[in-house]
């Protein structure tokens, strides 16, 4: 009766092992550390100090700066990300006058893309 007891304890922590592991390992988009396109430079030189490394978000100066890769971001349209990277809203600054707008277009494919994995 014990040993039965154990077994199923054991087999009950390794589902729940690997069921938590695969949660872990789910993520949208590319790991931008490991990228060597145009998009992920210019994120890790314009966004991540912002956005975080992999763009999850993070806090800063006492507020979170949100994830791009789920959330609101998520669900914003072409022309809204385009509009933010562009003209900003505060915190965020605008960087309209840092980058080009064929840049900025490539920033908003890069986000949509390959951070959260739309088309």
């Amino acid at each position: 009766m014990v040993i039965r007891t154990v077994f199923a304890e054991v087999v009950l922590l390794i589902f729940l092992g690997a069921s938590c592991a695969s949660k872990v390992t789910e993520r949208s988009g590319i790991v931008i550390a490991d990228s060597d396109s145009y998009g992920a430079s210019m994120f890790r030189q314009n966004c991540a100090i912002c956005h975080g490394k992999e763009a999850y978000g993070k806090m800063v100066s006492g507020k979170l700066v949100p994830s791009l890769r789920s959330g609101d971001a998520a669900k914003r349209s072409e022309a809204e990300i385009y509009n933010q990277i562009a003209n900003g809203k505060l915190p965020m600054p605008a960087f309209k006058g840092q980058l080009t707008d064929t840049e900025i277009k490539k920033m908003v494919r890069f986000v949509m893309e390959d951070i959260q994995g739309r088309k």
